[in-house]
């Protein structure tokens, strides 16, 4: 999480948080098929972590707005927390194969990120929640959708064995887009959250050759229509969500007012 020997951005360009995650491989049928009953031990661990994740935000927040930057504790311990909770999402959206250890450390798990906590703009951090709500709503679309369609994914892979290639690139962007969401919200970034349709082929790390699968993320055709997909998805989703909710909200008004009338006679 803390890899110095990582690539770094081509010059004039802004740093953004980095997720690696491996080429999609075969996967176990019987973890696929199992897969949310697995991670309840993890949803439980996330629950708690977050707890004190929320209080950590908060005093770091005001040592941001005095120094300019993260207290080092806080930079530690919200990097491991996004770390694992990225892990326990990149498991759950079928993206790997290998269980997410219960720690912040785990270098050895395939699922890694690179965040670079540093400088903060102090105007910023005070206006953080405000800043950070547009790509709130894009994070929510995007998830949104996703699981909209979540079960005809969970047949795919149980099916072939693994994730199409499609398929992955799509949900590795969902994923990547969440990730550099809440490095950004969480202020171990200035940068805030881009690049969810992928890089160019020509963004290849120092040496010339990528350094995973998603660093960088090239995203194909169909995979890249698979996200529009996503995305429309989401949004249908949210919009039948909001009528469902007014017609409610107007049916109660509606019986509330009838109620009174009726008691009135």
């Amino acid at each position: 999480m803390w890899d110095a020997s990582a690539t770094l951005p081509a010059p004039g360009r802004e740093w953004l948080p980095a997720l690696d995650v491996p080429e999609p491989k075969q996967q176990s049928r019987l973890t696929v098929f199992l897969r949310i009953l697995l991670l309840i031990p993890q949803f439980i661990v996330m629950w708690l972590l977050s707890i004190v994740a929320f209080f950590v935000v908060v005093i770091g927040w005001f040592g941001a707005l005095i120094t300019a930057r993260l207290p080092e504790f806080a930079a530690r311990y919200l990097t491991g927390y996004v770390g694992y909770g990225t892990r326990v999402e990149a498991y759950l959206m079928l993206l790997v194969d290998t269980y997410p250890p219960f720690r912040f450390e785990a270098p050895e798990h395939p699922v890694r990120i690179e965040v670079r906590p540093g400088e903060l703009n102090r105007l910023a951090v005070l206006f953080r929640i405000v800043l950070a709500i547009p790509a709130g709503i894009i994070q929510g679309v995007l998830e949104v959708g996703w699981w909209a369609v979540s079960f005809i994914s969970w047949l795919v892979v149980l099916f072939l064995g693994r994730m199409p290639r499609p398929l992955f690139e799509a949900t590795a962007a969902i994923v990547r887009y969440r990730y550099r969401y809440q490095a950004y919200f969480l202020m171990l970034s200035s940068a805030y959250p881009k690049g969810l349709f992928g890089e160019s082929a020509v963004d290849t790390p120092v040496g010339g050759a990528p350094a995973s699968a998603t660093r960088p993320l090239v995203l194909s055709g169909a995979g890249r229509n698979l996200l529009v997909v996503f995305i429309v998805l989401g949004v249908l989703s949210y919009v039948a969500s909001s009528v469902t909710t007014s017609i409610t909200t107007d049916d109660d008004d509606t019986a509330q007012v009838t109620r009174s009338v009726t008691s009135t006679y």
